[in-house]
């Protein structure tokens, strides 16, 4: 029973076929597959070379850079059978004497395709173990991940995270520290994917067990500095903005370990605040300064990570500060949720069929009366 139950759920292959045909965007996913190729297989010196080439030559040389990089990223045992598999189909046609007087010949050419077709599935087969893992991964970020929006009183707070890739190191975290106090975060690991990854969630747990017991944001900066820097290998660090807010107060604080400077509406004029101090695991003897911000009705602040300033379109343009700002002061009187809606849809058709490179994350804050 249960393998008929598995064969009646199994796709069927000319549905497949037909739906993926139908497809309105095959072109565009096309190209962009293309470019993520070379993107991948070459670095900027051969994709400089081939662009001051003609097409012929520049599409004989491309294949044949791609097939040596294809070769050396395969085990061993795969390039042997790749080798196989490609002198089969080259000399696919031989011709064998038995005797004297008899001859025959035999055709490769299948057995070629055989051997390159198992090639592929072996290579399928770890990428859908490796993206089985990274699905796993990318479920206990978002069980980590906070609400949206969170309910606090006096203040209309919406937070977004997005991975670049299935799991990215950009943390946003929210933390009730007592009955009147809230914590927010926004960090930024570098490097990309796994390990960055799994250096977020070593960070949030550490900051989610220091928070409340730290009286002042400099103090809950420098222990976390010296957890992080003791705790982490030499090529890592973390940006990061914190932000503690009352309930029964209109002002925050606020701490930036090495992050872009936050964005700040305050009576209808757009400000950036001040450049903070080193971002965490550069050094054990860093120093942080908190700062208060007092905020009036419909004061706002963007706290944001590269992923959307540096967002770029097809072109290589960014995105850019500029138009962030423009888009804060244009859309000052809305609440935190529509900002942020506001801000991403502008950056999505800024960036256009160009692919995302970065994780984006973004923290709106604004007081409520």
């Amino acid at each position: 029973m249960p393998n008929q139950s598995s064969q009646k759920n199994e796709p069927k292959i000319m549905d497949t076929i037909w739906q993926d045909m139908r497809q309105r965007d095959f072109r565009k996913n096309l190209r962009r597959d293309y470019t993520d190729l070379k993107d991948f297989f070459l670095d900027d010196e051969r994709r400089l070379r081939l662009s001051k080439m003609n097409r012929i030559n520049r599409g004989f040389l491309m294949t044949w850079w791609l097939l040596k990089s294809l070769f050396f990223h395969l085990t061993p045992v795969r390039r042997i059978l790749f080798l196989v598999a490609l002198v089969l189909i080259v000399n696919s046609r031989q011709t064998f004497i038995i005797g004297h007087n008899m001859q025959t010949t035999m055709d490769f050419t299948m057995l070629g395709a055989l051997l390159l077709l198992f090639i592929l599935m072996l290579e399928l087969k770890d990428k859908l173990i490796a993206r089985s893992e990274l699905y796993e991964g990318r479920a206990i970020q978002n069980a980590l991940m906070p609400e949206s929006s969170p309910a606090i009183k006096g203040w209309d707070v919406w937070l977004f995270s997005k991975p670049a890739n299935d799991v990215g190191g950009d943390l946003v975290d929210y933390q009730r520290l007592n009955t009147r106090h809230f914590g927010l975060a926004l960090a930024d690991v570098s490097g990309k994917g796994l390990g960055a990854a799994l250096f977020m969630v070593k960070l949030q747990a550490t900051m989610r067990a220091i928070a409340p017991e730290c009286k002042t944001l400099d103090a809950f900066a420098h222990k976390l500095n010296s957890i992080f820097y003791r705790d982490t290998i030499s090529s890592k660090f973390a940006s990061m903005v914190y932000i503690r807010l009352s309930s029964t107060s209109s002002q925050i604080q606020l701490i930036n370990a090495g992050h872009f400077p936050p964005m700040q509406v305050k009576n209808g004029a757009v400000t950036e605040l001040a450049k903070g101090d080193p971002a965490l695991g550069l050094s054990a003897k860093s120093t942080y300064h908190e700062i208060a911000l007092n905020f009036n009705e419909i004061d706002t602040l963007l706290v944001y990570s590269d992923g959307l300033s540096e967002a770029r379109n097809i072109t290589g343009e960014f995105f850019g500060e500029r138009r962030i700002t423009e888009l804060l002061r244009q859309y000052k009187d809305i609440s935190s949720k529509s900002l942020g809606e506001r801000i991403l849809a502008a950056m999505d058709q800024f960036v256009g069929d160009a692919k995302t490179t970065d994780d984006l994350s973004m923290i709106i804050i604004r007081r409520n009366g």
